[in-house]
């Protein structure tokens, strides 16, 4: 499951929200994510998230949950957020927790390897990635024509991760919109031996399909 991840906007449009959440020129790359974390402004509340996790696999025994880190900036950033999630009971390994990673920030992919080191593995966020690798407001209509996760430079990123975390023994998932709007994105990522897709519901046939195709084409060059 993935930790929470409002931006400062979102929150403050919630009843009582705008009593605490700051006004942010660019909330996309502001005020998100991991970096709410370990802040003071924020620690309560996530010690209420890791409360709810811990019930969850502790007295439920839904102990299959796993973590997943949002928009976490810098190796330094992970191990605050470890470290507090540690002090409220979540401790990775113990009890056999995995901890996982959104990758979405190109420094992610250029550290990949620190970051390996910290997670059990990544869930590439495609639309954060490409915003962020092509200096692009997925938010702007004016920009929108632009917006591609299947340019070359992104293309380029995830492959880079993928190849780069598997070194490092981090498996790597994808949890974007791309794989379910473009079944050749899809196929490239299998390419590139990635070790899940998260799709929409209306796109599994086609998807599944393409990936099927991709896969038979890696199995015959082999």
């Amino acid at each position: 499951m993935r930790l929470s991840d409002f931006k400062s906007n979102e929150y403050a449009h919630l009843i009582g929200g705008r009593d605490f959440e700051p006004v942010e020129n660019n909330p996309m790359i502001g005020f998100r994510g991991a970096s709410r974390y370990y802040h003071p402004n924020y620690r309560e509340a996530f010690a209420l998230e890791c409360r709810a996790i811990r019930r969850a696999r502790d007295e439920m025994g839904l102990t299959n949950i796993a973590v997943m880190v949002p928009f976490c900036r810098t190796p330094a950033e992970a191990d605050k957020v470890l470290a507090e999630m540690a002090h409220h009971g979540l401790r990775r390994g113990a009890r056999e927790l995995r901890i996982w990673m959104m990758c979405e920030v190109p420094s992610n992919v250029i550290l990949a390897e620190e970051f390996a080191r910290r997670f059990d593995g990544f869930s590439i966020g495609s639309n954060d990635l490409t915003q962020l690798i092509l200096g692009i407001d997925r938010d702007s209509d004016l920009l929108a024509p632009l917006f591609d996760e299947r340019d070359a430079a992104v293309r380029r990123a995830i492959a880079d991760v993928i190849a780069r975390a598997h070194r490092s023994g981090a498996s790597v998932g994808i949890c974007g919109q791309a794989p379910s709007d473009h079944p050749d994105f899809a196929a490239f990522l299998v390419a590139q031996g990635i070790d899940s897709l998260s799709l929409n519901p209306d796109s599994f046939v086609t998807t599944l399909r393409a990936v099927a195709a991709a896969e038979a084409t890696a199995q015959a060059a082999a």
